[in-house]
């Protein structure tokens, strides 16, 4: 699984995160952190991810439907790839819920 090409920093801010999260602070540090386009970008990866695990959708119609690229399609569809199969099932798990609440 690749994490970061800087260890120190990647900990840091997941710490940073945790941390924020525990407080109720997490839209403040995530504006702090991203700029509205990263924060536009992370929504439509989980997007991307909450569609390729649906598996019921091909990733070109994806593409079509979120208005992206066929290379931001695929980054999302590699990176699911490298990640273990329980923790995707256990995001898969938390989008369905997600998906009965709206």
């Amino acid at each position: 699984m690749y994490l970061s090409r800087n260890l120190e920093q990647w900990h840091a801010f997941v710490e940073m995160l945790r941390t924020a999260f525990a407080q109720g602070k997490e839209q403040e540090i995530l504006t702090l952190l991203l700029t509205p386009d990263e924060r536009d970008s992370v929504g439509l990866r989980l997007q991307i991810v909450a569609q390729l695990l649906d598996k019921s959708v091909p990733q070109r119609e994806i593409q079509q439907n979120l208005n992206t690229s066929a290379a931001t399609i695929t980054r999302g569809s590699n990176m699911i790839k490298t990640m273990p199969p329980e923790f995707m099932a256990w995001v898969k798990e938390q989008l369905d819920e997600q998906a009965k609440k709206d």
